[in-house]
């Protein structure tokens, strides 16, 4: 069985935002969900303050890559905006890597079933 790679959209985001960066930010997203799934990686790693604007920019991207059936994973967010980001609860909405190349790659991994629920899902049928 041959499995097809589905490309994967790497964007930066920018170390502080402005209303224009939000906006160049926005279209860069935009072009990069021109697919069906799409799929996007965010890299956070320039990131120095994650305020509520910019967790608000992340559900979005969240949002459109959902509305056309993809996903976003975000990679590199710095451990002093890690916690910030996980008082509101977004950080549950995202898988988090450490690195861009993980978070590509985990695109492109099958995902694991556990076969003890499988067996027990065949032995209640």
């Amino acid at each position: 069985m041959t499995i097809r790679k589905r490309p994967v959209a790497v964007l930066q985001l920018p170390e502080q935002f402005t209303r224009k960066d939000a906006r160049t930010f926005t279209r860069e997203v935009e072009r990069s969900m021109t697919t069906t799934r799409p799929y996007l990686v965010l890299d956070c790693s320039n990131i120095r303050h994650m305020d509520n604007s910019v967790v608000r920019l992340l559900l979005h991207c969240l949002e459109e890559a959902m509305k056309r059936n993809g996903n976003v994973k975000l990679a590199g967010i710095p451990p002093a905006t890690n916690p910030r980001f996980g008082t509101n609860g977004a950080n549950r909405l995202f898988e988090i890597f450490d690195t861009t190349a993980d978070a590509v790659n985990s695109f492109h991994e099958l995902p694991f079933e556990d076969m003890s629920q499988a067996d027990k899902s065949e032995s209640a049928a």
